[in-house]
């Protein structure tokens, strides 16, 4: 890179920068981790886990190899677990913006926040895109949003001794119900329905403050939004019985989960198929060289959108990755079980009488219990 990139702002080196923190994404890490190569991980979630994590945290899950059964944050915990050897760079709550291929052959990633890195491929394991909330179609919704319609919450502060109306039936919902309910004046809880998709003991605890008259649950929808002097006044509910409810509230939070979309992604110039990334099946790459995709976002031929497929080419995605960076190298299959190298690489302890990239004694080191996200 020349001085004059470095005045705009420094580039990060790595090896190679994954699009998405979803369980796919945790385990190229891994798989990248253990032939050699580093790398940085950006999601535009506030949180490591993707769509496991946002949609479904305690959504039992069968199919995962040795695994009779875990939730989803129980995989992602042990993912992030399995990778703490190789000290990937987390950057959280970031949207890759931009991305250019440099003089060099190798890309500059830029993030909406404007941090930039200098890698040698990329890698996208978006699942099923970025994620969006999903937005109040009210024309008063517009114009309040920030101030006094809410699709996340920052500060909680910000509604102490608040009137508070809060829509939606999933974790996030019930959640911020529990949480907010000690600082706000009242809460109500709307849904569409009594049946809710969060964790039951949050119902429980959730229709019990409603039986101590600490909160109160409205069964409708939402149709309407009284505002006077750029303030909201009520948010007007629609019972099942037709009869619309006008509720005094001043904030509102909507947490009606979320929707994919491609983002900025779909201007990268890749061959697409229905809004998913186009790969060859022997190295996952796309339809540019140095840019590959993993998971849910990519398709070919026979995929299947499993948690298991993604898996196994992240592994033929790392291989192909490593040949790329270091062409004309020949990039031998090792097995954890027997190479010195492989073990040095994760951190567990090898004979020191080994040589070479073949058997010997290991000694084992217990795993660490958790891993914290930078």
């Amino acid at each position: 890179m020349d001085s004059q990139e470095c005045a705009v702002a420094p580039l990060s080196r790595c090896d190679a920068v994954i699009v998405g923190a979803g369980p796919i994404g945790l385990f190229q890490v891994f798989e990248l981790g253990l032939l050699g190569l580093n790398a940085h991980v950006v999601d535009s979630m506030p949180q490591v886990g993707g769509q496991c994590i946002e949609l479904y945290p305690d959504k039992p899950i069968y199919d995962i190899p040795a695994v009779p059964v875990c939730s989803a944050r129980e995989l992602i915990e042990r993912l992030q677990e399995q990778i703490r050897p190789f000290a990937p760079q987390f950057h959280l709550d970031e949207t890759v913006s931009a991305l250019r291929r440099r003089e060099n052959g190798r890309f500059e990633v830029s993030t909406c926040s404007g941090k930039r890195f200098d890698t040698g491929a990329v890698i996208v394991a978006a699942g099923l895109g970025a994620f969006a909330p999903r937005m109040l179609e009210l024309p008063e919704a517009a114009g309040l949003a920030g101030r006094a319609v809410h699709y996340k919450v920052s500060d909680p502060a910000a509604f102490d001794g608040k009137d508070i109306v809060i829509a939606g039936g999933g974790d996030a919902a019930l959640d911020w119900a529990l949480a907010l309910v000690d600082r706000a004046r009242s809460i109500v809880l709307v849904h569409r329905s009594a049946k809710f998709r969060a964790a039951p003991a949050h119902v429980r605890r959730m229709r019990d403050l409603c039986d101590a008259g600490r909160m109160q649950f409205f069964e409708g929808d939402i149709v309407g939004l009284q505002v006077a002097e750029d303030e909201l006044q009520a948010v007007r509910v629609r019972a099942r019985s037709g009869v619309v409810q006008r509720i005094e509230a001043s904030q509102l939070l909507v947490f009606w989960g979320l929707h994919p979309a491609l983002g900025p992604i779909a201007d990268w110039g890749l061959a697409l198929d229905h809004h998913q990334l186009i790969v060859d099946t022997a190295t996952f790459q796309t339809s540019t060289p140095g840019i590959f995709a993993v998971g849910d976002i990519g398709t070919y031929p026979g995929k299947k959108k499993l948690i298991l497929s993604g898996f196994h080419e992240a592994a033929l995605c790392a291989f192909a990755i490593r040949e790329y960076l270091n062409p004309g190298e020949k990039v031998h299959l090792q097995y954890t079980t027997t190479s010195p190298l492989m073990r040095r690489r994760l951190g567990v302890s090898a004979n020191p009488d080994d040589e070479g990239e073949g058997g010997g004694a290991t000694r084992i080191r217990p795993p660490a219990r958790s891993v914290a996200a930078s």
